[in-house]
């Protein structure tokens, strides 16, 4: 059994897999808010099977992630976690400090990487993950992360807003291609600068490379922004998790070649 962690800025997600490796059958999984992981151990994972190994990904900072493994004593079993490298499982990691990239969009991106060459030859691709933070992710045919760009996302705009201008509140608003309202108003900018910042890199992408990137969307609020994406694209929401497995594997071979 293999446990796979995902520990972001608002929750903890986790799923367990049979065997540590892409396209293994996931026999559970759930979500907790950060707040909540404390009850982890006497919670959801008391009843799950024992995981042989387990491997994580954390930006939520080292008292997070200290926490996490108090939870994880339940077991007889050391957790890793991912942190950036120059390369790993196929990806080149281009960013000028690479260990400064965040784990989150590097193990995202390998887990990007693993979808497009299990589908076919490879293509240029770009990765974004809808959360408390918005990242998009280019990276090329050959594997290299290029750059990618970090802005806030939907309910960080708001907060932004509400706080630095006179009587506007977190909106319940709809989107709108022209809103006459303010609640719309502000729903719909935010949902267009996102969309705006996906649509934008996508074409640099493309001429960047010379062909037409696959571009997976992922993230907790993913769904969200689907219905508003002018450019092709696809939802996966397994993508970290297809990473940290894609990870797991690699490591596992190169134990083995040692």
């Amino acid at each position: 059994m293999f446990l796979a962690i995902d520990i972001g800025n608002t929750r903890l997600k986790w799923a367990q897999f049979e065997a540590a490796h892409p396209g293994a059958r996931m026999v559970a999984h759930g979500a907790a808010f950060l707040e909540t992981i404390d009850q982890l151990a006497d919670g959801e994972w008391k009843h799950l099977a024992v995981p042989t190994s387990v491997l994580g990904c954390c930006v939520a900072g080292e008292a997070v992630r200290h926490r996490v493994e108090e939870q994880l004593e339940l077991w007889d079993v050391h957790p890793s976690w991912v942190i950036a490298s120059a390369q790993e499982a196929g990806v080149l990691n281009g960013y000028d400090h690479p260990a400064r990239l965040g784990a989150d969009r590097w193990v995202a991106m390998i887990g990007a990487r693993w979808h497009v060459l299990n589908e076919g030859p490879p293509r240029p691709t770009l990765v974004v993950m809808v959360g408390t933070a918005v990242t998009v992710d280019a990276v090329d045919a050959q594997g290299k992360f290029l750059g990618g760009l970090i802005l806030p996302g939907h309910g960080i705009m708001l907060r932004a807003l509400e706080s630095g201008t006179a009587g506007l509140h977190v909106p319940t608003g709809e989107v709108r291609d022209f809103p006459t309202n303010t609640s719309d108003a502000l729903t719909s900018g935010g949902t267009y600068a996102i969309a705006g910042a996906i649509e934008r890199m996508y074409r640099s992408l493309e001429q960047r490379c010379g062909a037409e990137p696959v571009c997976l969307l992922t993230g907790g609020a993913g769904w969200k922004m689907a219905p508003y994406l002018t450019v092709p694209f696809r939802l996966v929401e397994s993508l970290i998790f297809d990473g940290l497995l894609r990870i797991a594997e690699q490591r596992a071979i190169e134990r083995v070649r040692r």
